[in-house]
This record gives C-alpha cells, sequence and structure tokens, in this order.
C-alpha cells in the first residue's frame, strides 16, 4: 500500500493557481500509488486558536468545536501533508496561517503528532521575485516550524502566477508540482 497524502488547499479561488498546483501534486501522488485525500479549509469553518491552553495542560486536542475536529485524525493519520495557498501580503494567506495557528493542539507527552512526518509546500504569488513577493517569508515560516515540531519538508514548487489561470501558463511549475506528487508517493 502506498503512503497517504493529505493536501490541503487554503485558496479562497477554488479554482486558482495554488489550486491547480494541488491538483497536479494530487495526479502525481496518486498515479504513484499513494492514497491521496484534498479538502479545501478556505470553504470549511476554521476558527482562530483562543489561547485557553486545554489542549497543552491536558493532551485532549482541541476545545474549539468548529471544522478542524474533522481535520485533526486526517493529519494524524497522514503520511504526507501537502499545504497549497496563495501568499497574501507578504506571506502565508490568512486561510492557512489560521490552520497551522491550529496545530498547537497536536501536542503530546511525547512530543507533536505531526513528528516524523512529511510535508510538501505549493505556493504562488503575484510578485516575480520570492524575496519581494514574500514567498521567501512562507519559505523561513515552514523552515522554523519543521525544525521545532519534527516534520521534515519533502519539497516545495512555488512560483508567479497572479490572476486564475496563470500557473496553467507555466509548463516548467505544473511539471514541478506534479514531479513533487510522484516524490511524496515513494
Amino acid at each position: 500500500m502506498g503512503k497517504s497524502v493529505l493536501i490541503v488547499k487554503g485558496s479562497p479561488r477554488i479554482n486558482g493557481n495554488s489550486a491547480a498546483l494541488a491538483r497536479q501534486i494530487y495526479a502525481g501522488a496518486k498515479g504513484a500509488g499513494a492514497e491521496v485525500e484534498t479538502v479545501n479549509i478556505a470553504e470549511m469553518d476554521v476558527r482562530p486558536c483562543d489561547a485557553c491552553d486545554v489542549c497543552a495542560e491536558n493532551y485532549g486536542g482541541c476545545i474549539v468545536e468548529d471544522d478542524m475536529q474533522a481535520l485533526y485524525p486526517k493529519l494524524i493519520e497522514a503520511d504526507v501533508i501537502v499545504l497549497a495557498f496563495p501568499i497574501y501580503w507578504f506571506t502565508i494567506n490568512a486561510q492557512m496561517k489560521l490552520f497551522i495557528d491550529r496545530w498547537y493542539a497536536l501536542i503530546s507527552p511525547e512530543g507533536y503528532l505531526l513528528r516524523d512526518k512529511q510535508l510538501a509546500l505549493a505556493f504562488v504569488y503575484g510578485d516575480t521575485d520570492l524575496y519581494t513577493s514574500g514567498g521567501i517569508n512562507a519559505i523561513h515560516t515552514f523552515e522554523s516550524l519543521s525544525r521545532y515540531i519534527g516534520i521534515e519538508i519533502a519539497g516545495m514548487v512555488y512560483g508567479t502566477a497572479d490572476k486564475e489561470g496563470d500557473v496553467e501558463k507555466r509548463p516548467e511549475l505544473m511539471s514541478a508540482a506534479f514531479n513533487l506528487g510522484e516524490k511524496i508517493a515513494g
């Protein structure tokens, strides 16, 4: 049986550029034998962490009753977590940041429940430069996050794509996303 891959899309543009990269990753992973599931958190009720610390005190998960309750088991069961999102205003968009903040509840006495998993990233930005777009800020965030919780970054695909459909005019990005899907399936 292949790896279990959870693709989490974070763009409010349902057919936007990061969603197109996510579809390519899905195709590559599925074609290479992985079990793949996709969710779109932009269509879900994911509320912010309210800093109650019940999760850290009791290791009982998050008490905020929203759609994260259904996502926690999916995150824990996945071998690979793929995050696909746009860069808005110099870093990760708000929908994805809310989702990631809620990972705080995934701590246990043995450490973070996502440790030893793999993480892959697919993101786009409107600027033509990784640095002036803020894309580098997203990379630094995930590098720090991965070190802290013990999750391996298996790969990234990113580039310029502003208007809906722009990424599909970038065959090198589409191919890189498909190849990333194949890589994480193995």
